[in-house]
């Protein structure tokens, strides 16, 4: 089975594994809003990556980052989250993938790095997939790694 992990901020990333397997990484693609300020999740583009990750006839899993407002956020910034969240399912429901969700609670406790600092995941997908390591040594790529952590929470 096809599980695809996504991290759905705007800073976020989509990561398919099939079995331990790593078939992609990349980050949330993203595109200037027609009207007015901002990024917002490019749809079609996202539509097109995801499609491009699955095996014909095999089935798929898409576990979504499950995340809700934190203290000191402010009103936009959590509505363009909720925005992005909310494309994200919106495209994984047009394709007919079934989405399952994922606390960042969840996710981190099964992977071992819940009360470790913000890069614990990237450093983990580094030492569990060394042969992508090249794709997540920036520390702007923890979206990338938070998604192939959320996927591999998928795999358990």
């Amino acid at each position: 089975m096809l599980i695809i992990g996504i991290d759905p901020g705007l800073t976020g990333g989509i990561a398919g594994l099939w079995g331990r397997e790593i078939l992609a990484v990349t980050d949330m693609p993203v595109s200037a809003k027609l009207y007015g300020k901002g990024d917002e999740v490019n749809c079609a583009e996202l539509a097109s990556i995801l499609m491009d990750m699955r095996v014909a006839g095999k089935p798929v899993r898409v576990i979504l980052e499950q995340v809700g407002s934190m203290p000191g956020q402010g009103v936009a910034s959590m509505f363009s989250f909720g925005d992005s969240n909310g494309a994200v399912r919106g495209v994984c429901g047009t394709l007919q993938y079934p989405v399952d969700r994922a606390t960042p609670q969840e996710w981190k406790k099964r992977a071992g790095i819940l009360l470790k600092g913000k890069d614990a995941a990237r450093t983990l997908a580094i030492n569990r997939h060394p042969e992508i390591s090249g794709m997540l040594s920036r520390k702007l790529d923890i979206g990338r790694a938070d998604a192939i952590c959320i996927a591999e929470f998928g795999t358990n």
